[in-house]
């Protein structure tokens, strides 16, 4: 039936001259800057200075992208190790596999010594950061859908998704017209109503001194963890049995519970601002970027 079911997308990218413009990289980058503006507005309305973000997604950004293929790659080494591979393949991020815990692990460490640097504290730019990273991880799914690569077990339903049967992933055995529940639509739906969620909470309650990164963790890792468990994934890890994912989403929503309850106890004070200790410039003076100081306050 015609409106029936998601159509597979035929395209993967356009070209521009001699170069090929993958829509994966674009919903990407195009979460990115929607998450660097978003996260920029909101630290400056807790004092910090413009620009700073920028500076921390210059390290965060390449180091997250790296984090997220080599971890995506580890957990899948059926696609990428065996007799005939192409190992080239390891690097061809534009087909798809970015997996956002390697990429928040690596990220996480190179947005930390940025902040370092900027004399910010962590907590304070991953607190603005939280609802920006939940959009941003949003619009990237939509370069899962174009590239076929999350879907979950067959369906009848009408928004059912369409999967090529040549598609590496397509289960063995079933008939080319089979249907599958559209996670990419599921995740970026309970993504987005996540990151309305903590705006909307912030709005009557501050989630300062890493509680909003908390929350952050505790919606990701829960809707994560239900949907791998969705998920048809022949390829990937498994530790004791179970999914390897899905112990990881399950844990990020954990860490985040015990974030929240920690800070909650050890900061009941209103945060005084985003700068680290001593590192807050003199009114009206204009200060550069300032080296790394161990000695100087922790963060957060």
């Amino acid at each position: 039936m015609i409106g029936a079911f998601i159509p597979s997308p035929d395209v993967t990218g356009f070209a521009v001259g001699p170069f090929t413009i993958r829509f994966y990289a674009v919903f990407i980058i195009a979460g990115i800057v929607i998450a660097v503006w978003l996260t920029s507005h909101r630290l400056r309305q807790r004092g910090a200075p413009a620009g700073v973000v920028v500076d921390v997604a210059l390290w965060a950004v390449p180091a997250g992208i790296v984090g997220g293929r080599l971890y995506h790659v580890l957990t899948h080494p059926a696609d990428y190790f065996y007799e005939g591979a192409d190992l080239w393949r390891v690097l061809y991020v534009w087909e798809g596999g970015l997996a956002i815990f390697g990429a928040i692990l690596a990220g996480s460490v190179a947005a930390w010594l940025a902040c370092r640097r900027a004399g910010i504290r962590f907590l304070s730019f991953a607190d603005a950061l939280a609802p920006g990273l939940l959009i941003a991880q949003a619009i990237g799914r939509w370069g899962n859908y174009v590239n076929q690569e999350l879907f979950g077990a067959p369906t009848t339903l009408p928004w059912g998704l369409q999967i090529d049967p040549a598609n590496h992933a397509f289960p063995p055995g079933l008939p080319p017209d089979t249907l599958f529940h559209p996670l990419f639509l599921y995740e970026m739906l309970w993504n987005l109503a996540g990151a309305a969620a903590i705006l909307l909470i912030e709005r009557r309650v501050p989630l300062r001194w890493g509680k909003a990164l908390g929350a952050y963790l505790i919606v990701y890792g829960t809707g994560r963890a239900w949907l791998e468990a969705l998920r048809l994934d022949p390829t990937g890890l498994l530790l004791w049995g179970v999914k390897v994912n899905l112990l990881m989403a399950a844990l990020i929503a954990v860490a985040g519970v015990a974030l929240i309850v920690v800070q909650s106890r050890r900061h009941p004070e209103p945060e005084p601002s985003p700068y680290l200790p001593g590192r807050a410039p003199t009114p009206g003076a204009t200060v550069p970027g300032p080296p790394i100081d161990v000695r100087e306050g922790a963060p957060g």
